[in-house]
């Protein structure tokens, strides 16, 4: 796990180093009075590689993947509240207008 956390944290060293390439090549080219079309290619593999440092620390520091058991007596509610009139579900469907009747205007 410990290599795991350091390959991540060179690979997000490595991301920030791409990004203040990008940085200082833009500010040249503003010296030089030149359009940006783009970061180098070296500034682009320097992104990737970063990115894929990243994502396999990503998958391997947390550990195992574990299955899960849809019979395990864990995975079940064991008791509700006694008084179920104060459950709240917050949910993307109280943005919506309580009315169904709205009519189009002309």
């Amino acid at each position: 796990m410990a290599l795991a956390l350091t390959v991540g944290v060179f690979g997000a060293l490595v991301l920030f180093h791409a990004a203040y390439s990008t940085i200082q090549y833009k500010s040249l080219l503003k010296i030089t009075e030149e359009e940006f079309s783009g970061p180098p290619f070296n500034v682009v593999i320097e992104l990737f590689v970063g990115l894929l440092l990243c994502f396999w620390a990503a998958l391997t520091v947390p550990g195992k993947f574990l299955s899960i058991h849809p019979q395990s007596d864990e995975n079940r509610i064991v008791s509700l509240p006694a008084n179920l009139d104060f459950m709240i579900f917050n949910h993307r469907g109280k943005v919506f207008p309580l009315e169904t009747d709205l009519k189009l205007k002309h």
